[in-house]
């Protein structure tokens, strides 16, 4: 009896000590920062509703889009290639539940590449796919813009109601605009039926365009005799069909008439900004990865209970 009565009482010395104000301030914030821990390993996705975007991103693959006029990084790109890292930043942001899909157009036909599909999932796919759309996807050398803006819309809505669109181009139209043909033809289109933006991409000073192979090789640069110039040949020097600057007049237009967007690319934000307009927006249950939550707290835990005691030392009277 005397050796229980002496285990007994070593027991509850023990339990005051691990329950005492120190014991469980050593052990109870472990113990807490290992539950935490815990339920952020075993934590399913939660659905939650979020705002999401679902675009067909066309790109106009023609010769005057290779047109180096625009600066990335300090150096010298083409118009395509600017519009190419824009978009690579676009997706970089876009919120997880949101669809992204490829197009290119030419002559005055849209041709879509990939259909919307999701962007966190398939975000490799997505940058590996953007990296080769260059203009040896060009089928042929006219620019009909006008068209090409009728078709883009078009080909968005044959995937769904909610597909927006944006459409990067310089707006050179080749051959040339007569004024009775600067409306295209819209039977079928509602203006504003399908949202999104027309992206002018380029500077305001013309300059020569470059003349590729069908295999992407430049073999120089179009002359003014090798074109179509907007008042004909008897007209020296009052048109030039021949150099490309943006055309953002006649984008602003065809925005206008589409009930499109207009946004000059000047930067990558200016995409992002635009992309992410909360106008456009989708709310759509997404499955939510919050396993964050936990762990992060966990680690607030574990930082305060290994954290020192600071104390102020005393000042001694003099």
């Amino acid at each position: 009896m005397t050796v229980l009565a002496g285990l007994g009482g070593s027991a509850r010395r023990l339990a005051r000590r691990l329950w005492s104000r120190r014991g469980v301030r050593d052990t109870l914030p472990i113990a807490v920062a290992l539950l935490l821990l815990a339920v952020a390993v075993a934590m399913p996705p939660l659905t939650l509703q979020r705002s999401t975007y679902r675009y067909l991103v066309t790109f106009d693959v023609t010769q005057s889009m290779d047109v180096e006029d625009l600066r990335l990084d300090g150096a010298a790109v083409s118009r395509l290639a600017f519009a190419r890292a824009a978009t690579r930043e676009a997706l970089r942001r876009l919120p997880c539940g949101s669809h992204v899909g490829w197009a290119v157009f030419a002559d005055y036909r849209v041709m879509p590449l990939m259909e919307p599909v999701e962007v966190c999932s398939h975000y490799e796919a997505l940058l590996a796919s953007l990296a080769r759309i260059d203009g040896r996807m060009r089928w042929a050398n006219a620019s009909n813009i006008g068209k090409g803006a009728t078709w883009v819309v078009r080909t968005a809505r044959q995937f769904d109601a909610h597909t927006r669109v944006v459409f990067f181009t310089d707006g050179h139209e080749s051959p040339p605009l007569r004024s009775a043909q600067v409306r295209p033809p819209m039977q079928d289109i509602t203006a504003g039926q399908v949202g999104g933006w027309l992206v002018g991409v380029g500077g305001d000073l013309a300059q020569p365009i470059p003349r590729t192979d069908r295999d992407g090789v430049r073999i120089g640069h179009w002359d003014a005799a090798d074109v179509v110039q907007r008042f004909g040949a008897g007209a020296p020097g009052t048109a030039h069909e021949h150099l490309s600057e943006l055309r953002e007049p006649h984008l602003r237009e065809l925005a206008e008439l589409l009930g499109l967007g207009y946004r000059r690319l000047q930067s990558t934000e200016a995409l992002v900004e635009a992309m992410l307009s909360p106008e456009l927006a989708l709310p759509a249950p997404v499955a939510t990865d919050l396993r964050w939550v936990p762990a992060l707290l966990a680690l607030l835990v574990l930082a305060w209970r290994f954290t020192p005691d600071l104390r102020w030392p005393r000042r001694r009277p003099a």
